[in-house]
């Protein structure tokens, strides 16, 4: 891990999908950032991808990470 890098967490909420099956995840304390997976390790595995990318796209654009509020 190099001096700069961070280790953040966020709570995330998982919601059935009932008609559609699987799972929509939501990373509440990062407005926008919503993923799915068809099993829970999958809906794991792609919400991970997704606040990478969100606090990555954040960094590019000069802005910081939101703490968790939850």
């Amino acid at each position: 891990m190099s001096p700069k890098s961070k280790i953040l967490e966020y709570a995330v909420l998982f919601t059935p999908e009932e008609e559609y099956g699987g799972f929509v995840v939501e990373v509440p304390s990062l407005p926008g950032c919503v993923t799915q997976g068809e099993t829970v390790e999958e809906a794991k595995k792609n919400v991970k991808e997704a606040i990478e990318l969100f606090l990555e796209t954040l960094e590019e654009r000069g802005l910081k990470a939101p703490v968790n509020n939850i």
